[in-house]
């Protein structure tokens, strides 16, 4: 079952306790459905988003702190494999969605692990922009390997770092909260159903252990690397947490030290939010957000680039009717690059050296 263009995109919805008679696997269907997960419902903004609905967003943390769980490898136990990269190279990838193997192949393609899997770039510079596990198979693998990715990196002089995505603050507040109920614009609902709305795998969370929540919740919003403007969703709720980057992500990580889990709901909810650099006003939107926190050009995950574009895509796949990703798309006048091709409907998973010229 597809979804025209012209009926919108798919939205994120807000669980309520009525929701816990959902098994844990629904199928959703339209253009963000896949043949054996869940689809992603958002949560809304109360003045654009239909009654019911709550907006839901993509976006990763970044790990460069001395008090993040670290994994320490060897400099001389690394592969002696030679890099084809250049010297400090900026890469930047897409939702991966708990998509382990179509990860493994994109970063080997570029040339950033070898065929063991091994970090294999050198000083290279790479970059995740969130929302690592849901719908897919193998989220926890995901994090697992970006955790050892991270340390092999650093161990080579380059670095492998990554942005809170909307998914992740998701399952943060299943694992924490449970069926806790919190307030919502669309009512009573709670973090255990919304996460398994929106494609929670019952795998991931069986092996979710503390290290990997200590590294989830210590993830940055967002960063400044060589003019780009790095965040996960493609909204301006960023603007409610700071006026500079620090700012921003000391508030992100002081509302989830405080364990309240209306103020985590809140957060997840504006984190969720997509679609506001797309359309008329879009470009100024973007500026607003660069003339806040720097940077030239903003670079985000979260919002399928079909969705973006329009397109729509199958739910059982079909090549005659998958969406066709072939790269990044640049927009809003060129200030903003998508990095989200819609893994999670048969789309591709992105990973992109920067700057890319539009």
């Amino acid at each position: 079952m597809t979804q025209g263009a012209g009926q919108g995109p798919e939205v994120e919805r807000t669980a309520t306790l009525r929701d816990f008679r959902v098994p844990a696997y629904v199928h959703e269907t339209g253009p963000y459905a896949h043949s054996t997960h869940t689809g992603e419902v958002a949560p809304p903004l109360e003045e654009t988003y239909p009654e019911g609905y709550t907006p839901t967003q993509r976006d990763l943390p970044v790990i460069n702190r001395g008090d993040t769980v670290q994994v320490h490898v060897d400099p001389a136990s690394l592969p002696a494999q030679q890099s084809t990269i250049g010297a400090g190279a900026l890469f930047v990838v897409g939702d991966v969605h708990g998509y382990l193997d179509e990860l493994v192949a994109a970063l080997q393609e570029k040339g950033l692990i070898d065929s063991a899997g091994n970090w294999c770039a050198g000083t290279a510079r790479l970059w995740f922009l969130g929302d690592f596990t849901d719908r897919g198979p193998d989220g926890i693998g995901v994090i697992d390997l970006v955790m050892r990715l991270s340390a092999e990196a650093a161990a080579a002089g380059g670095y492998c770092k990554a942005l809170m995505g909307n998914h992740e603050l998701l399952l943060i507040g299943a694992k924490r909260f449970g069926d806790t109920p919190v307030n919502s614009g669309a009512g009573t609902a709670t973090f255990q159903a919304a996460w398994l709305l929106n494609g929670g795998q019952k795998t991931d969370m069986d092996r979710l252990q503390d290290h990997h929540l200590q590294w989830m919740s210590r993830l940055d919003a967002m960063e400044e690397v060589d003019g780009h403007l790095l965040v996960h969703s493609d909204t301006t709720a960023y603007l409610d947490y700071g006026d500079s980057i620090e700012a921003v992500n000391d508030t992100v990580r002081e509302t989830l030290t405080r364990n309240d889990a209306d103020e985590v709901w809140d957060l997840f909810r504006k984190f969720t939010r997509r679609f506001s650099f797309r359309d008329e006003g879009g470009p100024d939107h973007v500026r607003s957000l660069l003339d806040t926190y720097g940077g030239t050009r903003i670079v985000h995950g979260h919002s399928p680039i079909p969705y973006l574009l329009g397109e729509v895509g199958s739910e059982d796949g079909e090549d005659s009717t998958r969406p066709l990703v072939e790269g990044p798309h640049v927009y809003a006048e060129g200030l903003a690059i998508a990095m989200d091709g819609g893994v999670t409907m048969a789309g591709k998973l992105l990973v992109q050296q920067l700057p890319l010229d539009i």
